[in-house]
């Protein structure tokens, strides 16, 4: 998945800017036909796809967490995804930030898309527990991410440190050399959950090294069809190692001491797991479809279904939903399934993200101070604007 003459150099094919509608996860703009963003910039269907068959993974697997426990097949499930779906996801928002530099507008658009809404819901989620579970005792804390929150103070990290692995000239083996001593320092310890920002680390930095021809090179029909012996021989090594593996590897927010593991285990287990995930990334990216496709839409809003279903799955877990004992048979275990992925589904909608952009995106003019050179990229957008329209004319 990446470029054999130059695999992890700076002399990479220049991408549009990298701006999106939804906050945090920049949205794909490429020549693609098949959609067009509010602005009319035009949008690749594949990635919207793909976005959103990922954030339908995560909430998912978020709600079979209460249920794994009395299934070792769901278990097996439940690995498997944990194993891709956030570097699928994170490996597109890298991808998409490589144009991300220090200029004004792009910082204001980090602040107003992922900074504030860390804030909001940091605070949200714990006061929503102090409601609900009756835990009047739940702190607040900005420096603590708790549940879904750590990946807006990752994002934060990665687009900021962006021009950085730019700059450098092996980016990829730098981001995994970090990822590795990180995951043998037990010292890091918990503020803003720097252990899970350090070790997927490395699937961002790929993202920013990936080109264009590397997608369409795992959309190939023969990788369609390696991915399914690919994926049954890991569900079938999932199975196996039920019983003998700690699911908590898979989260990435420990060091290997605090896994009862030996320090050498967690360099080894960062390596191994970079090398897993990527596997399966790349089944899931091959199946992913290229056209447009009825949910296509909705790739736009899955950071809004990412932090809004966090308040369903853990409103269930406080109020013992899924306590109840059909749940947890199989057919139990497949409409939890389902209500999941609708759920999820639901709230990337239009109508939720227009209720909630007051929080998602908000505007706030009012705290930045005027870029004068904002006029001048304004009519310089235009200017492409015009020029694409008479060439496609």
């Amino acid at each position: 998945m990446t470029n054999s003459q130059r695999p992890y150099g700076n002399r990479r094919t220049p991408l549009p800017p990298a701006q999106s509608p939804a906050p945090g996860v920049p949205s794909p703009r490429t020549k693609s036909p098949h959609t067009r963003s509010p602005r009319g910039k035009q949008r690749d269907a594949f990635f919207d796809n793909a976005k959103y068959l990922a954030i339908v993974l995560v909430a998912v697997g978020h709600a079979w967490e209460p249920l794994k426990g009395d299934s070792r097949v769901l278990e097996a499930a439940y690995t498997v995804v944990y194993t891709f779906h956030m570097p699928a996801f994170i490996i597109i928002s890298g991808f998409f930030s490589r144009s991300f530099d220090m200029r004004p507008d792009r910082l204001r658009r980090l602040i107003t898309g992922v900074a504030v809404p860390y804030i909001v819901f940091e605070t949200a989620y714990p006061l929503f527990r102090r409601v609900v579970d009756h835990t009047p005792e739940q702190e607040i804390s900005l420096l603590d991410p708790w549940y879904l929150t750590w990946f807006l103070v990752a994002l934060f990290v990665w687009r900021l440190t962006t021009p950085i692995w730019n700059a450098v000239r092996h980016p990829l083996p730098l981001a995994l050399g970090i990822a590795m001593l990180a995951s043998a320092t037990p010292g890091i310890g918990d503020d803003l959950d720097l252990q899970r920002v350090l070790q997927f680390l490395p699937y961002f930095v790929l993202g920013l090294c990936m080109r264009p021809e590397h997608f369409h090179m795992v959309r190939r029909r023969s990788v369609r069809i390696a991915a399914v012996p690919v994926f049954a021989a890991a569900l079938a090594f999932g199975w196996w190692a039920v019983p003998r593996m700690n699911t908590a590897w898979f989260y990435h927010r420990d060091a290997a001491q605090e896994l009862g593991a030996p320090w050498w285990a967690g360099p080894v287990m960062v390596l191994a797991m970079f090398g897993c995930s990527l596997l399966l990334t790349a089944c899931f990216f091959a199946w992913v479809p290229r056209r447009h496709m009825w949910f296509t839409a909705l790739g736009a809003g899955t950071l809004y279904g990412y932090l809004l279903h966090g308040f369903v799955v853990k409103a269930g877990d406080y109020q013992g939903w899924f306590e109840h004992s059909v749940l947890h048979r199989p057919l139990g275990e497949i409409a939890v399934s389902v209500l999941a992925a609708a759920m999820v589904t639901l709230l990337c909608t239009a109508p939720v993200r227009r209720t909630f952009r007051f929080v998602m995106e908000p505007r706030m003019e009012w705290a930045f101070k005027r870029d004068a050179a904002e006029p001048a990229r304004g009519r310089e957008r235009q200017e492409k604007r015009e020029t694409r329209e008479k060439v496609s004319a």
